[in-house]
């Protein structure tokens, strides 16, 4: 008998990706990133507190295109261009202090009995929300001056490091580390002549020809041959062994790196954006809370105690670096560039789901890093926001959170 498919969750979870924006549009003063709603909407809404809703094979299938869409989104942030020089170089250094803290208090929790791997809780700890930061960022009008170049390097750099390490973490626990590192060198020198192809393709006048016609039309050729892209690297990652999320977020860095002149498809990335953040993303997030086991946080004290603690590591492990701008941005911007460094959500949820579906961490310990998570969003780019330079109203960026929360 043909197994019935019912699609009665997945209009639950799409009636919330709706009302979250909507439910912020109708109150402005309310300063919630439209994600963080998604998450919290899902998590009353779940097993944890109503029970109204599951995560069944449809909206399960859709969570898994949602979190390829979103690193897909989050390696179009990737400007190549922009790391270079000193501004690499400190960022680089700021990435390894970074891990260095990360594994210390990893330490600590494996003590504690939290986790079973420090390294896992390092790289957890490690990323920041590009695509949040450069919002703030081109809404205080500092994304062009030294202060914004300063920070944009050294969340572009957290966040392609945090990639790859996580990974190689998860694709390790199979096989050594020396035939992981070896399928990952293949694999990006296969990216990296892809790449060079593409770019060499692209330049072709009777091909852009063809691209411009078809661009804007149905066939929306563009959009499709990005999609094309994002699967077949995913797909290619996978049979490497590697994570699916290494692939997707490649596959986004590439077009990013290909696509320079913009003058000719100026729609192109906002296409991208609608099919990512008006559907795809939002139920990533939304089952992402109804999966939150939120029931097991606040059944022990010490559980919940998690939460405050790892806002703590996040606030350390990727705030203390920003010092090293001190000398160069002034004691006000590095307190904003920690701020903003330590905000990270999509990858700590990111590296929670797999580390739960893996067992490298415990239900309580996940849940603590999501809701950990959430609280970076909502207070350290509203505290990093006084810090800088007031060149645009306050209201541009509250607005520029929330409609750009999903790039994170």
């Amino acid at each position: 008998m043909r197994a019935e498919i019912s699609f009665v969750n997945l209009l639950i979870v799409a009636a919330v990706a709706v009302g979250a924006p909507l439910l912020l549009g109708f109150l402005p003063r309310l300063r919630l990133p439209s994600v963080v709603v998604e998450i919290v909407a899902g998590i009353i809404l779940g097993p944890s507190v109503l029970g109204l809703v599951e995560v069944d094979l449809p909206v399960q299938v859709l969570a898994v295109l949602g979190l390829a869409f979103l690193l897909f989104l989050a390696g179009l942030e990737i400007d190549l261009r922009r790391l270079q020089g000193r501004a690499l170089r400190t960022a680089g250094l700021g990435y390894l202090l970074t891990i260095a803290i990360g594994l210390v208090i990893g330490a600590a929790l494996v003590a504690l009995g939290w986790t079973n791997s420090a390294l896992l809780i390092a790289v957890a700890l490690s990323a920041t929300s590009l695509g949040l930061v450069v919002s703030v960022l081109k809404d205080t009008g500092q994304e062009e001056t030294a202060v914004g170049q300063t920070i944009i390097a050294g969340a572009t750099v957290a966040d392609f490091a945090a990639i790859v390490l996580l990974t190689l973490y998860f694709s390790m626990s199979g096989r050594g580390a020396g035939g992981t590192l070896v399928l990952l060198g293949v694999f990006a020198g296969l990216v990296i002549l892809l790449g060079l192809a593409l770019s060499r393709v692209d330049r072709s006048m009777h091909l852009g020809a063809v691209l411009l016609r078809l661009q804007d039309s149905t066939a929306e050729i563009r959009v499709r041959m990005s999609i094309l892209l994002l699967v077949g690297f995913v797909a290619l990652a996978m049979r490497f062994g590697l994570e699916a999320i290494l692939g997707a977020f490649l596959a986004g860095a590439l077009v990013s790196a290909i696509d320079r002149d913009s003058a000719s498809h100026p729609h192109f990335r906002v296409k991208l954006d609608a099919i990512g953040y008006g559907f795809f993303v939002p139920v990533f997030f939304v089952s992402s809370g109804i999966a939150l086991d939120l029931r097991g946080l606040i059944a022990e004290p010490s559980a919940l105690l998690r939460v405050p603690v790892f806002l703590l590591a996040l606030l350390l492990v990727r705030g203390l670096p920003a010092f090293l701008y001190l000398r160069t941005l002034g004691r006000s911007a590095t307190v904003a560039a920690a701020l903003l460094q330590a905000t990270s959500l999509p990858f700590l949820m990111t590296a929670a789901t797999i580390g739960m579906q893996t067992g490298f961490i415990s239900p309580p310990t996940g849940a603590a890093l999501v809701c950990a998570g959430l609280l970076s969003v909502m207070i350290f780019p509203a505290l990093a926001v006084s810090r800088l330079p007031k060149q645009v109203a306050q209201q541009g960026v509250r607005d520029s959170m929330r409609m750009h929360s999903e790039a994170m």
